[in-house]
């Protein structure tokens, strides 16, 4: 797996260097340690993976994931010390985010995850979704503590103006983002809007009864009952097959 390194700061660049060199499967294929350079490099070097830095002079790590091929391009793991750009980060197709400081342990977590990635066998083109890559998990800062929630623990997402609950199981976790930016971000055969503030995983679903002016009546596995609106059904009717 060849990777770039992308950082304003040499004791970053350098704790980066010596982590992906203790990994015999991984090619450094070279060093950037600002945006400029880093598009260049990632143009030349056709990095798999690239360990960039958010916060830099010029153009910032969100800038060079824009102007990066999208299809086909490098997976991004994104590395800074703000938490608060963990949502943006996965929006941009990023593959993982490390918090600075990390240890070598939650390194080599990621690494996996991106060696995953890397490794996984390519979908047929010929699919609408072929190219576009969903979120596997949601980086979710509560109090203080960081979690990684995987998505398929998910039940349902509720929104409230610029915040987002996560309800996966007993545990519930905000998150902000608008329910429309977390909804292109996940998987359509997984989730599914069903009205204007919600969006259920469909494994969670326990059982669906009609209820009144084409609305249905969503009962989920953990007890909790929601609207599916006719707006948002009759949007869905021609994928489930429940147009009249």
């Amino acid at each position: 797996m060849r990777a770039l390194i992308v950082d304003d700061e040499a004791p970053a660049r350098a704790k980066l260097r010596r982590l992906l060199a203790a990994d015999p499967g991984v090619d450094i294929v070279g060093e950037a340690t600002n945006g400029r350079e880093a598009i260049a490099s990632i143009k030349k070097s056709r990095p798999d993976v690239v360990f960039l830095d958010i916060q830099m002079p010029g153009l910032d790590g969100f800038a060079v994931a824009d102007a990066i091929e999208r299809d086909g391009g490098p997976y991004i793991v994104f590395v800074t010390a703000n938490d608060q750009h963990a949502l943006r980060a996965f929006e941009v197709g990023a593959v993982d985010y490390l918090l600075k400081p990390f240890t070598p342990e939650r390194f080599a977590r990621v690494l996996e995850r991106a060696r995953d990635r890397f490794a996984s066998p390519t979908v047929d083109a010929t699919e609408p979704s072929a190219t576009r890559q969903f979120l596997r998990r949601l980086f979710v800062v509560d109090n203080g503590r960081a979690v990684f929630v995987p998505v398929d623990r998910i039940d349902r997402v509720e929104s409230e103006r610029n915040y987002v609950t996560l309800h996966a199981g007993r545990a519930t976790h905000r998150l902000r983002a608008t329910i429309s930016a977390l909804e292109e971000r996940l998987d359509p055969a997984q989730f599914l809007r069903i009205n204007r503030s919600t969006l259920v995983r469909l494994d969670a679903v326990r059982e669906m009864h009609e209820w009144s002016h084409g609305d249905f009546r969503v009962v989920m596995h953990d007890g909790a009952e929601l609207i599916w609106s006719r707006r948002y059904r009759a949007s869905a009717e021609r994928e489930f097959g429940l147009g009249d």
